[in-house]
């Protein structure tokens, strides 16, 4: 079957950008191309690391301990529990899409305290803590900015919607505290560098990443019978078990999401049993600075000791390469290559993708031991993935996107209208309802009020397209193809009153909603 570029560019890319379609080249070979080597990621080149924002968030954390302790002089000092990795931070920061007065609510006592801006008086210089957090705040808000210039303008959009997915696959939400500031990091740093390599690497990268650690609580897990948990026993003297054990949050999303998927097989036993093989892994916390060049800490003393059986399979003791052992199994596993193949060929094909296209996906996962490349060459090859019936309903992320890059708009450098348009059209960014992601399926995004947002929304990107650039027509004819603009369309394209009008019609119109 013949693959078109519109179709390369627009179902499997970002939408096209003018000039794109142009390529030399058929579909398939536009998309094995992007496949042979890592794109430029320029954009985030000086973006820090999740180590420094560690350093950052502590230093933050131990700044507002010391404006509370400066505002209540007579106060006696409380006892102050031993810091550790996993507390949330305690920073302020507005998360996407939060509106103007529930931002008010969650300001700290300084902020309140403090001038506003219509008053006269001349501001007071922010205390160490507002300026960190403003620091953070304006460092999450250049990790957004960058990671939809990259998009807007990358020349490998099909590897960008590929991190993107994995993105959702393993999904993290900026609404918990205390992963607020990693889930950008976590694409960056454990995402991209993995996207085109072997599926084991990956899962490895996520896991232990502060930002999936301290989302699924694994940082505050700690097995009954380690070291830290008996410790705990003597020094409250009653031999009651502490008040925080093992957690199962990060082990049960690994197997029913991460991996198998909820029919793939596992037991609660395997939970438990993941759940404790991974007892440990952590973040480096306040006092450890001889730890914080790294985001990743194992704490032997968290561990819970002894062999393990997982799915039928025995595992050893060995500290942290138990747990490593277990996920690298898990990786290779049939069901896992089942799930994913699935989850890959709905992203990419139809809701509903064809059976026979998943199970030949899940072979070619099998045969070259989880290389990421040949999965997504079996979906490129295949029929059924260029058939003129297989198209998706964009997300409201898709639709942002496409926007940018048809109507070739640039991205500030911090980006706040797009972060409020994308949290108006119901996927703020990074914020999934839940560990699962965000739902893939035109049934979640089609609805009337979410179709009336859009429409708001083409008219914003309307007025930004330069018209002297060309036409709404040509622009259409440009980004989408001779194949879908005609008919009615064709006719409104040209006909508009007005460019912006024009271009208004083609970011709304049925033809850019989908990728076809």
């Amino acid at each position: 079957m013949s693959a078109s570029k519109a179709t390369a560019a627009n179902r499997f890319g970002l939408g096209a950008r003018p000039g794109e379609l142009d390529r030399a080249g058929d579909g398939r070979q536009i998309l094995l191309v992007q496949l042979r080597e890592p794109p430029s990621l320029a954009e985030f080149r000086d973006l820090p690391g999740s180590a420094a924002t560690l350093q950052r968030e502590y230093e933050q954390q131990r700044a507002n301990r010391a404006s509370r302790n400066a505002e209540a002089p007579a106060k006696s000092p409380q006892p102050m529990m031993a810091p550790s990795s996993e507390s949330a931070s305690e920073s302020t920061m507005t998360a996407p899409g939060m509106n103007a007065a529930s931002a008010h609510r969650r300001r700290t006592v300084a902020d309140r305290n403090s001038p506003t801006p219509n008053e006269s008086a001349e501001r007071e210089p922010a205390t160490p803590a507002e300026a960190l957090r403003r620091e953070l705040r304006r460092q999450q808000l250049a990790e957004f900015a960058a990671r939809y210039r990259h998009a807007a303008s990358t020349e490998a959009p099909f590897v960008e919607r590929l991190t993107q997915f994995w993105s959702n696959h393993f999904a993290v939400s900026i609404d918990k505290g205390n992963a607020r500031l990693y889930a950008g990091s976590m694409e960056r740093e454990a995402i991209r560098p993995h996207v085109l390599g072997r599926f084991e690497d990956l899962l490895l990268a996520v896991e232990s990443h502060p930002a999936m650690l301290r989302y699924l609580d694994n940082a505050v897990s700690i097995g009954d019978d380690s070291r830290a948990a008996r410790r705990a026993q003597r020094m409250s003297g009653d031999g009651d078990k502490p008040r925080r054990g093992l957690n199962e949050n990060l082990a049960r999303e690994i197997l029913e999401l991460h991996t198998l998927g909820v029919d793939g097989g596992y037991r609660q036993d395997d939970v438990i049993e993941l759940a404790r093989a991974i007892t440990g892994w952590s973040t480096p916390g306040p006092r450890d600075a001889q730890a914080l060049d790294a985001s990743f800490v194992f704490r032997a003393n968290a561990h819970e000791p002894g062999a393990r059986r997982v799915l039928g399979r025995d595992y050893a003791e060995g500290g942290v390469e138990q747990g490593r052992a277990v996920l690298a199994d898990l990786a290779r596993h049939p069901a896992t290559a089942r799930h994913l193949s699935f989850k890959l060929a709905r992203h990419f094909v139809a809701d509903e993708p064809p059976p026979a296209l998943v199970e030949r996906m899940a072979q070619a996962y099998l045969h070259s031991d989880g290389d990421l490349r040949a999965l997504y060459r079996s979906l490129i090859e295949s029929d059924e993935a260029w058939s003129p019936a297989a198209r998706k309903f964009k997300t409201p992320n898709d639709f942002v996107i496409s926007a940018l890059r048809a109507g070739e708009l640039p991205v500030g450098n911090e980006a706040r209208a797009l972060i409020g348009l994308l949290a108006s059209l119901g996927q703020p960014v990074f914020t999934p309802r839940s560990p699962a992601g965000f739902p893939d399926t035109a049934a979640d995004w089609s609805n009337p009020d979410g179709l009336f947002k859009r429409i708001q929304a083409a008219q914003l990107f309307a007025a930004r397209v330069d018209a002297q650039a060309s036409t709404p027509y040509q622009r259409a004819l440009s980004v989408l193809g001779s194949d879908a603009v005609n008919g009615d369309f064709a006719i409104g394209l040209r006909r508009a009153g007005s460019a912006s009008e024009g271009y208004a019609l083609l970011f709304a119109s049925p033809a850019f909603q989908w990728r076809s």
